[in-house]
């Protein structure tokens, strides 16, 4: 599953064996070392596979059910990935659920190369007062992360900035959480000293707001709309650092009413992040092609 400069045709190839050296590399995936290495990430569900597809990622190999392949509604998408270069797997159940580690897999499973952004490049993204990036500090549990792309793509942000050692953004978890948002949401990874060095350069350009408990106003009385921000949310356990607390321009903690002394991390962040885009929100309509609500 290496990269080509110009990638011809992909092969259909019929696989029936849990033992077979190219299921064994795809079942690999699962450890992050391998996904590293391999600059892939597995994405489940022919959702996503077109999602993918519609996106311009890069599909490497798609694995399918024999049921699936002799689909004559999922023809087209087959020949596109051929077209592209993917390989196609065809497989029993079993396999599937050897790579997936599920007892009811989806029926397709992609092997998508890994995409990131420069960090200059997707804070270049704020242009506008009402644009915003996400910058998760040492945001650990996948399934965070995972829903956070979700809603950063629900709510119109321009990216994710990963700040220090956080979780694979393309572990299997994650990408589930995202429902197919990870194709929609540019990501960045950089270090905390890099993150506040771009901070300053920055300047007034762009307002900097974290959640922190020290020193912190009401989330709701921010000029949201002054600049474009980054809203910087801290560790799961340990909140943010104290260095990147005091690069921010603003702190704001978000009040509470009952019993409970903390908010999930993909919860704080989708209330915060709807807040700063309120008067960049249109309300829409569900309708047959986009459903709205939590669906």
């Amino acid at each position: 599953m290496t990269d080509s400069p110009s990638r011809t045709s992909g092969k259909v190839k019929t696989v029936t064996s849990t033992a077979n050296p190219l299921v064994k590399r795809i079942k690999a995936l699962a450890m992050k070392k391998n996904r590293d290495r391999e600059g892939v990430f597995l994405a489940e569900g022919r959702k996503l596979l077109t999602d993918a597809m519609d996106r311009g990622w890069e599909i490497d190999t798609v694995v399918c059910s024999r049921e699936m392949a002799a689909d004559a509604g999922f023809a087209t998408t087959i020949a596109k990935c051929r077209a592209a270069g993917a390989d196609i797997l065809e497989v029993s159940e079993k396999v599937l659920g050897t790579i997936s580690r599920r007892d009811n897999p989806q029926m397709v499973i992609a092997v998508v190369r890994q995409r990131w952004q420069a960090p200059a490049d997707l804070l270049a993204r704020l242009n506008e007062p009402g644009d915003v990036v996400i910058a998760l500090d040492r945001v650990r549990d996948p399934g965070n992360l995972g829903t956070i792309i979700r809603a950063a793509d629900a709510a119109g942000a321009k990216g994710i900035l990963l700040v220090g050692d956080c979780t694979d953004a393309f572990s299997l978890e994650a990408i589930r959480a995202t429902m197919g948002s990870v194709f929609h949401v540019p990501l960045a990874r950089v270090s905390e000293p890099e993150f506040i060095a771009m901070v300053r350069n920055a300047g007034q350009a762009i307002q900097t707001v974290g959640t922190h408990l020290k020193g912190a106003v009401d989330y709701r009385t921010v000029r949201w709309q002054k600049n474009p921000v980054i809203l910087l949310m801290g560790n799961e356990q340990q909140g943010l650092t104290e260095a990147l607390a005091a690069a921010c321009s603003d702190l704001v903690f978000i009040p509470m009413a009952g019993q409970a002394d903390s908010l999930n991390l993909a919860v704080a962040t989708g209330i915060v992040l709807f807040e700063a885009r309120r008067d960049n929100l249109v309300m829409q309509r569900p309708d047959e092609t986009r459903r709205g609500g939590s669906a």
